[in-house]
């Protein structure tokens, strides 16, 4: 199972430096009932795209919760054993494709590593200041949040971390 786990720059730089995701559990996003459900889709591809979206999601909210953090997106892509991965019940928007991971993987099991471009970060910075007002139903607020969206993410092999983090 692919699985999605989102993170700033300094937790990717935390994570080289110990060789390793975690501590466990860890929270990842990944094709799960609830996201097929969602998406409406039997295209694994759309489907772990719609994953890797709502990673960037959840990164956005840790960018928002460290205002010290880089303002780009990070999403660790790895490839673990479907047990390793246990679905987190329900369809609500902040549990769609949630899954715990129970142990912490190894940086080097990882498939690849999406970051945001530099150009995107004006953007990543905006939403991340409006995503408490966008939570509490600002249209406005959402409009900006969604702007982050609009950038994908690029991919780098796990080599090229370390030039991530200069």
């Amino acid at each position: 199972m692919r699985v999605y786990v989102p993170l700033t720059l300094p937790g990717l730089a935390e994570a080289h430096e110990a060789g390793e995701l975690g501590p466990a559990p860890l929270r990842a996003y990944a094709v799960t009932p609830g996201l097929r459900e969602w998406y409406v889709s039997e295209d694994i591809e759309e489907l772990e795209y719609a994953a890797l979206g709502r990673a960037a999601a959840a990164s956005l909210r840790l960018l928002a919760a460290d205002a010290d953090a880089p303002r780009r997106r990070v999403v660790v892509a790895l490839d673990v054993d479907d047990k390793a991965a246990t679905a987190t019940p329900g369809v609500e928007e902040d549990t769609l494709g949630r899954v715990s991971l129970a142990a912490a993987p190894r940086l080097t099991e990882a498939a690849a590593v999406h970051v945001d471009a530099d150009e995107a970060e004006d953007d990543v910075r905006a939403a991340a200041d409006a995503l408490a007002a966008a939570d509490a139903g600002d249209g406005d607020a959402r409009f900006t949040v969604d702007g982050a969206e609009d950038h994908e993410l690029l991919w780098f092999g796990v080599q090229e971390i370390p030039g991530l983090l200069k």
